[in-house]
């Protein structure tokens, strides 16, 4: 990063130079390019890995879900519903990073979120029983809640109410999760009826495959390389080639965007408000953990991205607050709703736009160079069918490594703080549920906190969210 470089007289003359004060920030055009390229390098990975995790919850039009979509090798070249989701995907990044650039003059880029897509197929869809149309329904009211409570004093104070240490659990417990998802998609972790699970046969071509690919990125990883998951994952397609695992036949490098019409305002309201086990109030109570779920993480996950990133690149203002962070959740509320229309899952500022912030980048021309760069991938829709799930399972492994950092902050010297974190973050792998981690984790707290006495550090929100999950699971028994 070289910043002696700026001209401040000529960047104040130019248009991009007074729009987005880079003068006043101390950067230039050039900077401002170069990191909004790097960022969309570093989370490129998304066009590739969220199609082949929504595309399990039944986007497809085979209607298969989990595994069963993933062996039937279902891609974007031959399902116009999974090439709408690539589609939706790419457009949501698109739109979501532009508001952030124009409007809050931030930047940080903004994607369909890892984590939350897993939370839409796993928990909602295949766990839960709603169908992805059902689901999407549910991304646009936790979008539009969230536009409410960012214009409003609730967001402050649900950000007070949860305690910090469950905040880092959550995004721990949801990195471990998602790793586990990668090992199980690439076949090196199995079921087994005896110790429930067991590793896979590595002389298996599809384990080898993923196991090299963990390896690629891993290695990428160490020596600090630039946009090494999206690398790691086109090198691993290129070594699933004498395996027999990744396909080029009739394949186009440019090809024509996909129609996202499959999966545009595709909401399923009624259906979404009918579901439930145990009738009108159970499907209420499931509703209400589904959209608080949707919209607590993809809170909390931007808050923390925001303040982390910021801090860093000293992008606070004089009392410690992030710059323009008002703008900067609203950028990202209204890219959720516009995504939950377009067909995909919940959109979230990227923890990835560090890469272009110690690349320079300090303003929204950054992320003007991401958007636009995103709504370039339109047109190689072809390439995300050559992608196997072999070489996406290493990218949510090592993408589990970066998100299991935050446990390293949590006070485990505190029990009453380590118990609820530590429930939280082992509850999501082994009940193959985000939701249930956070619900766990939010009801251990306060009764540890009421038997030793510390009733006035739990917020009555938190009460009022641990009474609902519980009445959650005493309602639908699950």
């Amino acid at each position: 990063m070289n910043m002696k470089k700026a001209n401040p007289v000529g960047e104040q003359k130019s248009f991009l130079g007074s729009f987005f004060k880079l003068s006043e920030n101390n950067t230039n055009v050039k900077t401002e390019i170069i990191a909004g390229i790097t960022t969309f390098i570093t989370m490129a990975y998304i066009i590739f890995v969220n199609p082949a995790i929504l595309m399990q919850s039944g986007m497809n039009s085979q209607g298969l879900m989990g595994d069963a979509a993933v062996k039937a090798g279902i891609s974007a070249i031959n399902d116009p519903i999974v090439a709408s989701v690539f589609g939706a995907t790419c457009i949501a990044a698109a739109i979501g990073t532009l508001v952030m650039g124009l409007y809050a003059n931030l930047p940080f880029a903004q994607a369909p979120g890892m984590g939350l897509n897993a939370f839409f197929t796993y928990s909602v869809c295949l766990t839960l029983g709603y169908t992805w149309q059902q689901a999407l329904a549910a991304v646009f009211v936790s979008g539009v809640l969230f536009i409410i409570i960012t214009v409003t004093s609730i967001r402050e104070k649900i950000v007070d109410a949860l305690p910090q240490n469950l905040k880092l659990a959550i995004s721990g417990g949801i990195g471990l999760f998602i790793a586990l998802i990668g090992f199980k998609g690439g076949g090196i972790i199995v079921s087994s009826p005896a110790t429930l699970v067991s590793f896979g046969k590595f002389t298996d071509p599809h384990v080898m495959v993923t196991l090299i690919g963990i390896v690629i990125i891993a290695i990428l990883m160490s020596k600090g390389v630039k946009g090494s998951i999206l690398i790691g994952i086109i090198l691993t397609t290129i070594v699933g080639i004498p395996f027999g695992i990744t396909h080029l036949q009739g394949i186009k490098i440019i090809s024509v965007p996909p129609s996202i019409a499959p999966t545009m305002f595709a909401f399923d309201f009624k259906g979404l408000l009918g579901l439930g086990k145990a009738g009108m109030v159970g499907a209420i109570t499931s509703l209400i953990m589904v959209v608080l779920t949707f919209s607590l993480v993809d809170l909390f996950d931007t808050i923390g991205t925001l303040v982390g990133t910021a801090q860093k690149a000293k992008m606070l203002d004089k009392d410690g607050r992030v710059l323009r962070m008002n703008k900067a959740l609203l950028s990202d509320a209204v890219a959720t709703t516009v995504g939950s229309m377009l067909g995909t899952s919940t959109v979230v500022t990227y923890v990835e736009s560090t890469s272009g912030i110690s690349e320079g980048g300090r303003t929204g021309l950054t992320s003007l160079t991401t958007g636009v760069l995103f709504l370039l991938s339109l047109f190689f829709v072809q390439l995300v069918g050559v992608v196997p799930s072999e070489a996406t399972a290493p990218a949510l492994v090592i993408v589990g490594v970066l998100m299991m950092g935050a446990v390293t902050k949590i006070n485990f010297e505190d029990f009453t703080e380590a118990l609820p974190a530590f429930f939280t973050i082992a509850i999501m792998p082994f009940s193959y549920s985000i939701a249930n981690g956070i619900a766990a984790g939010i009801i251990f707290y306060p009764i540890v906190k009421l038997v030793t006495g510390r009733r006035k550090e739990v917020h009555p929100i938190v009460y009022i969210l641990a009474a609902l999950f519980i009445i959650r699971f005493a309602v639908l028994g699950e």
